[in-house]
């Protein structure tokens, strides 16, 4: 018995392949037997394999109920089955269909990861599969798709859709108002979600703009079946309990109409009838950066991630100037490891001296713009000066005005304090993504290649909201962490040494001097949970004692006049149920608070993040002069006011969005100022705490 398709069929099967991507598949096809159930039928009612549930957000359903009103015969998708098994009456299934936010659920990650080759057997011989809205939080590429074709989802949510392809099966017939598709639709539900970014080798139906970018209806083929991926939410139309409809009349109609022509469109790919896929062109992903990181009075670091169209030149230069003379020129390797960044360390500058620097590649005999930017270095140690740093955590990912403030206000340098950016995830390629994303802000990419930036991070840039030290996709974490900054170290290697590359390590904390300011970055998630204490054996650590070794090493040498012991968790207790804050880990705090008093430590504070709320806390001589906590939080948009929870140590507190902390220290007076002040975008003062040096145990 011989189940080949026909010579005929396998010639115009290669010859569509190429289309989508599908030559191995085309090929494996004409090659593998097909079963009676995998024989194409010309006829008959589609069938269709779904898999759907309540989501967190929407609180709806609707894809089987949607797709059997249009005339499928519907079953749930067995995930103990390949997909070829997915079988109703003994015959193969024509539609696999994943309905919104079904990668909330283990079973769809599961089984798209353990069956993606199943699932390409599957399209190849004929087959549609159809993906709707994802949270990109749990992947933000769709994994199952064959090589040389990809689908990619990032955070924006919209609520226009436009058809760009107006003749396609999936566009013709449905309503349009204004030259939107979809309108009309609750509020309660986005229409399209974790909108698509980009898709390799597919063409794009329907867009969120009318510039057909971001796409949010991808078509892909493959072999003699089509890939559907989209991040339409359209499927919602009922709640929980499959009967009440959540959306308007003409909203529900729309849904109807739309999955009536996805089963149409199943018969035609089934039938070999269906249009050909003519793949759209994408635009190549643009440079990330420059970043200026770690400044010191002699040497900078200097980060960047080329654009796609030059991510095979691996060997780059960075050329630093003071006025129009050459200083020096510095150079690096593309790191493929490190998601292809490079990492220039810039040596033989000055104290206090402002240069300019450009990137370009080696050697390159195409055209290339230079990129460029501008640093100045670390005043010189013990000398009279004033320096300005800002200050801030819990930013945006879009656009915000907010650090074009922080550049208005005089800062000379930026410290990110955590959830800069967010990420909840632990997925490697989700994680460097956003960072990606968070960089290419216009107002913070100006921001971060004209002065020194450090960060550390807090729990949502770590993996996700309360994570402590036994998060398991941490490393990941770490390793899209050190890809996206120029820190000058992060953390330790296994010998306990502090990590000055981007290798494989354990924690980000780092210190740093900037004139009369040292910061010390302390990493209270990286170790926590995952040994015993160092200053109570009964208890779990937060910093571990490799760290702690580290901090108290710092501390003493440190001859800063100002010494900012900075965390993203703040230093008190939420006052929630969330146990990421220094109240959970009492007995270290109280300890670094002992090691600072008993070493006759001067000029400590505290800063945190993390609440949504901005707070500056007197907690009285702790220390042996008055120890100050100051808050600052959020840079974006949301406030959470139950954390501004009444506190005896509260001096000044404030329930603002978007305000970051400048930060000016000043020597050239004595005694020497410390001034500490909250300012949103507008440029408004929310709050200020002024102290000298005096006030934090100097003589006088």
């Amino acid at each position: 018995m011989n189940d080949q398709p026909p010579a005929e069929t396998r010639e115009g099967l290669a010859r569509r392949s190429l289309l989508g991507g599908g030559v191995a598949a085309a090929m494996s096809l004409a090659a593998t037997p097909a079963s009676a159930a995998d024989r194409p039928r010309a006829a008959g009612p589609i069938r269709a394999a779904v898999l759907e549930y309540v989501d967190q957000w929407t609180h709806g359903k609707g894809l089987a109920a949607l797709l059997a009103q249009a005339g499928v015969e519907v079953m749930t998708l067995d995930v103990g089955k390949p997909a070829s098994g997915q079988l109703i009456d003994g015959q193969r299934v024509d539609l696999i269909a994943f309905g919104s936010f079904t990668n909330n659920d283990a079973a769809y990650t599961a089984y798209v990861a353990e069956e993606a080759r199943s699932i390409q057997d599957f399209v190849a011989r004929g087959g549609v599969v159809l993906d709707l809205a994802q949270s990109d939080q749990l992947g933000a590429s769709v994994a199952y798709l064959p090589e040389g074709m990809s689908a990619r989802r990032a955070d924006p949510d919209h609520d226009t859709v436009f058809p760009m392809a107006g003749e396609h099966p999936l566009v013709a017939g449905l309503r349009t108002v204004d030259g939107q598709l979809f309108t009309g639709r609750s509020t309660a539900t986005r229409v399209s979600w974790e909108t698509l970014v980009s898709g390799l080798s597919m063409r794009v139906l329907m867009a969120t703009a009318s510039t057909g970018l971001p796409p949010c209806l991808l078509e892909g083929a493959y072999g003699r079946g089509r890939f559907l991926v989209s991040s339409l939410t359209i499927d919602k139309v009922y709640d929980a309990s499959g009967r009440a409809p959540i959306q308007p009349d003409a909203a529900f109609a729309d849904s109807a109409a739309f999955f009536t022509a996805v089963a149409r469109y199943a018969g035609m790919v089934r039938a070999g009838t269906a249009p050909k896929v003519v793949p759209t062109p994408m635009p190549t992903e643009p440079a990330t950066g420059p970043l200026v990181g770690h400044v010191d009075t002699e040497r900078a670091r200097i980060w960047f991630r080329p654009g796609a169209d030059h991510q095979t030149l691996t060997r780059w230069r960075c050329t630093v100037r003071k006025g129009s003379g050459v200083v020096t020129v510095a150079s690096a390797d593309l790191s493929a490891f490190n998601d292809n960044t490079a990492l220039f360390d810039v040596r033989g500058l000055s104290a206090g001296r402002t240069y300019t620097f450009t990137i370009t590649p080696k050697r390159f005999d195409g055209d290339f713009a230079p990129l460029t930017g501008s640093f100045t270095t670390a005043p010189q140690p013990g000398r009279p000066t004033v320096v300005t740093m800002g200050l801030g955590s819990c930013a945006p990912s879009d656009s915000n005005t907010i650090w074009t403030r922080v550049a208005d206000e005089g800062c000379d340098s930026f410290v990110m304090l955590g959830d800069t950016p967010y990420i909840d995830s632990g997925d490697l390629e989700v994680a460097r993504s956003k960072h990606r994303s968070f960089l290419k802000v216009p107002e913070l990419a100006a921001l971060v290649r004209s002065r020194p930036v450090w960060g550390t991070w807090d729990d949502h840039d770590f993996g996700g909201n309360d994570q402590h030290g036994d998060f398991p996709a941490k490393a990941n974490s770490r390793r899209a962490f050190v890809d996206y900054r120029a820190n000058v170290t992060f953390g330790h290697n296994a010998a306990g040494e502090q990590l000055a590359d981007r290798s494989v390590g354990s924690g980000v904390y780092t210190s740093f001097r900037r004139g009369p300011i040292e910061v010390f970055l302390l990493d209270p998630r990286w170790f926590s949970r995952t040994e015993p204490s160092w200053a109570d054996p009964a208890q779990t650590t937060c910093l571990g004692g490799i760290q702690w070794q580290w901090f108290r090493d710092r501390v003493r040498r440190s001859t800063a006049t100002f010494k900012a012991i900075t965390t993203g968790m703040i230093w008190d207790d939420k006052q929630n149920s969330e146990k990421d804050d220094w109240a959970t880990y009492s007995y270290e705090r109280e300890a670094i608070f002992d090691f600072i008093k008993t070493e006759k430590v001067p000029g400590c504070f505290l800063l945190s993040g993390d609440i949504h709320v901005s707070r500056a806390l007197n907690y009285g001589p702790r220390v042996g002069y008055d120890l100050w906590q100051y808050v600052v939080s959020p840079m974006h948009g949301s406030t959470i006011p139950s954390l501004n929870d009444p506190n005896p140590a509260l001096v000044h507190s404030a329930v603002e969005p978007y305000v970051f902390l400048k930060l000016v220290a000043d020597t050239t007076v004595s005694p020497a100022t410390l001034t500490a002040t909250w300012i949103n975008r507008d440029g408004r003062r929310i709050f200020e705490v002024r102290r000298t040096s005096t006030d934090m145990g100097y003589l006088s």
